[in-house]
């Protein structure tokens, strides 16, 4: 594809091209920030007029009978099971990223303090998402005792980093700042051998690319649902927990919900079955309604197709920025090999912030992570080639005008 017109015959012959009409996508407007915040389904608006206006406002607290509001983390959790290799009852949406991510570490240390106490070691990455990281520190900080986080600078040293004292293997399926995808089989399988458990970070694949949770040999996974799964701005989590796992998982945020019997009101705490005990307080109902818009649309195709296309995406934003603004001080940060990439793009330059400012005033909406990345995602469900070649010729316009400006003051939110 190296002209417009050829970009324009492939979205002509894209199988889910169709699938653009099942978002609300501004005019004038090129999004390639759906691994940050995924746009809006069609859908949503009038489930969240169901829920406000009829659920909320007509039946008031029945509705956590009459319309499933209680069932609804299990529910939604089997939806989203089988775009992570899950099987049925594994998984529940419920709370945030971070605080799921606090729930899976603390009970693979309590596994391991059972059958390792030896072991008081979370590895991870240095480059890895800051709250992963920070929720590991407040962990081990908090349990002393000799607990504490090691951290590797680069994937080739995690297999040798492996050792008698790891507990635990903490990664992000897809980096957030690099977009590089991580052999998930392969590290289970060394963690494993290694005497450790692993506990993955989804958010940057769910939705986007393949995963095989329980194929691939993985004991704990967390992810968010408002990237890829389209589930709204800051919309509830997902917790996933191995069936071997099942029977002894427990986790410290135990609150009514994960409750076998949370209407009984007894004083002492007696965990539910399953992953309902993964679960906490009172759910935040209209948000996890929301979820559901953005799962439905999954529905309509399959991963496999959804990872060509984003493969293909991939691949020619990264040929036609290497062509068209070679002249420039781009570096690619992303690994060029497609196998060894989740589905979002990040070039490094000294003015990535203020570029990036100047693409979103143009209508052109990735965003910007330190230091000097520039992150563009692509969301097969919507995204268009033509939005590609689109992206990039305003892009080299930016940088052969040199139209940004170096003292762009930083928003809050980059």
């Amino acid at each position: 594809m190296r002209t417009r017109e050829e970009c324009l015959r492939s979205d002509a012959a894209d199988p889910l091209a169709h699938l653009r009409a099942q978002f609300a996508l501004p005019e004038k407007v090129i999004y390639l920030d759906g691994n940050s915040l995924g746009a809006r389904p069609l859908a949503a608006m009038a489930r969240a007029q169901a829920v406000v206006a009829e659920e909320w406002g007509g039946d008031l607290v029945r509705s956590w009978n009459k319309a499933g509001w209680f069932d609804l983390p299990a529910r939604l959790g089997n939806k989203l099971a089988p775009l992570v290799g899950a099987g049925a009852d594994e998984l529940v949406i419920t709370d945030s990223t971070s605080i799921n991510l606090f729930k899976a570490l603390a009970a693979a240390l309590h596994l391991q303090a059972q059958s390792a106490p030896s072991r008081k070691v979370i590895l991870s990455e240095r480059s890895n998402f800051p709250t992963d990281l920070y929720m590991a520190q407040g962990l081990t900080e908090w349990l002393g005792r000799g607990y504490r986080l090691r951290l590797v600078d680069s994937a080739e040293e995690l297999p040798g980093a492996l050792d008698e004292d790891t507990a635990v293997l903490m990664l992000t399926h897809v980096n957030y700042r690099s977009g590089y995808l991580h052999a998930m089989r392969v590290l289970n399988e060394r963690a494993h051998q290694a005497g450790a458990l692993t506990v993955w970070d989804l958010a940057h694949s769910v939705g986007a690319l393949p995963v095989d949770l329980r194929g691939d040999g993985a004991d704990f996974a967390i992810g968010c649902t408002y990237k890829y799964l389209n589930g709204g701005p800051g919309a509830p989590a997902f917790i996933w927990v191995a069936p071997r796992h099942a029977d002894r998982f427990c986790q410290p945020l135990s609150g009514w919900w994960s409750h076998a019997a949370p209407f009984a009101m007894q004083a002492e705490f007696a965990p539910a079955a399953g992953i309902r005990r993964a679960l906490c307080g009172t759910q935040p109902v209209v948000s996890l309604a929301l979820v559901e818009c953005g799962l439905d649309v999954f529905g309509l195709t399959d991963m496999a197709a959804i990872r060509h296309k984003s493969v293909d995406l991939t691949e020619l934003f990264i040929a036609l920025v290497e062509e068209h603004c070679a002249r420039h001080a781009l570096r690619l940060v992303t690994p060029r090999c497609p196998e060894a990439r989740g589905s979002h793009v990040s070039f490094a330059h000294p003015a990535g912030y203020a570029i990036m400012r100047a693409l979103i005033e143009r209508g052109v909406i990735g965003d910007y992570r330190e230091p000097e990345i520039m992150r563009f995602g692509f969301t097969p469900l919507y995204t268009r080639y033509v939005d590609v070649w689109d992206a990039v010729q305003i892009l080299r316009d930016i940088l052969d005008y040199k139209s940004y400006s170096g003292t762009a003051a930083r928003d809050a939110v980059t």
